[in-house]
């Protein structure tokens, strides 16, 4: 186990190394001029050129990546070029938001689509399992914006049950900071309801009718603890991964919810960002969500070795 743990985080270190290049060279492509930028059309060329020497921006692209990689591992993430101040002082706290409203999102669908599967895939064929493989495909094709403006519109002007904005105010309580983001909350359930319900059902039909089950059933366990002890356990296995992957959209991918429920989160700074030319502010915040998706696929793959002995000899090998 311990060498399958130094083995992986190899791999992660090896992978964020990769991805700090493809983020920061990508970065560089990318059109406009940071001094023009920030200066404006009308800026002497003189003043541009000087504004971009003092930002580091005409140094050769090896030097530039080297003096970012190593300013990261000191703790210094850069200095935005749009705010004049270090890129800390905002990824950090958007990051947190970003955080607290996906993990106000996965408390309420993680439980409920799981749920939700294996009840369909312990009625297979029946009604029960019809209405809810329906619901789940029908709601996972509804885009977030359209949620959420008829959220808004329902719960949050007509019957005034939710804030219709996702930001509490200052100095609120955390069951008040819950109550605000469960409306922007309840769009990204819809859509990822859908898709780990889906996996869970698989999951659990797959384990229903596994060889291991039969023999169980067979030898007079209760249909109660046959599904508790062994159909569960390993049903949760492609869902495990699901949940993981979606991390990275969660966090990253949160524009569209964070920009209608004016949510100042990593997703709308990076886009913010990325229109300002502020390259020290995207490079970050894409770095950011990459370390997030890492860790959580990490997390994923302790929890497969837990769940799943046979993985784990298998892995030793």
């Amino acid at each position: 186990m311990t060498g399958y743990l130094l083995k992986r985080l190899g791999l992660m270190l090896l992978t964020l190394v990769l991805l700090s290049l493809i983020i920061f060279f990508a970065g560089q492509v990318l059109p406009g001029d940071p001094g023009r930028a920030i200066l404006g059309p009308f800026a002497a060329n003189s003043a541009v050129q000087s504004l971009d020497h003092s930002l580091g921006v005409d140094r050769p692209l090896l030097v530039q990546y080297w003096t970012w990689v190593t300013g990261i591992l000191h703790g210094d993430l850069g200095t935005s070029y749009q705010y004049r101040a270090p890129v800390s002082s905002f990824l950090f706290p958007a990051l947190g938001r970003s955080l607290k409203l996906a993990a106000v999102a996965f408390v309420i669908v993680v439980p409920l689509s799981i749920v939700a599967g294996v009840v369909a895939a312990l009625n297979r064929g029946r009604p029960t399992d019809r209405i809810i493989s329906v619901t789940g495909l029908s709601l996972s094709t509804v885009p977030e914006f359209v949620s959420g403006v008829v959220l808004i519109v329902v719960l949050g002007i007509g019957l005034k049950v939710l804030p219709v904005t996702a930001s509490a105010p200052a100095g609120s309580s955390i069951p008040i900071q819950i109550k605000y983001l469960i409306l922007p909350a309840i769009p990204l359930v819809l859509i990822l309801f859908g898709y780990i319900m889906r996996m869970a059902r698989a999951g659990t039909i797959e384990s229903l009718d596994s060889d291991y089950v039969r023999t169980a059933t067979l030898k007079g366990l209760p249909r109660q603890v046959v599904i508790r002890r062994h159909v569960l356990r390993n049903s949760l296995l492609p869902t495990i991964t699901v949940i993981a992957t979606q991390t990275g959209y969660l966090i990253g991918g949160l524009v569209i919810v964070e920009t209608l429920f004016n949510y100042p989160g990593i997703g709308r700074l990076i886009v913010t960002a990325a229109a300002d030319k502020d390259f020290p502010m995207l490079e970050a915040g894409v770095l950011a969500i990459g370390i997030v998706y890492l860790v959580a696929t990490f997390i994923a793959d302790l929890l497969y070795t837990v769940l799943n002995p046979r993985i784990r000899l298998q892995r030793a090998e």
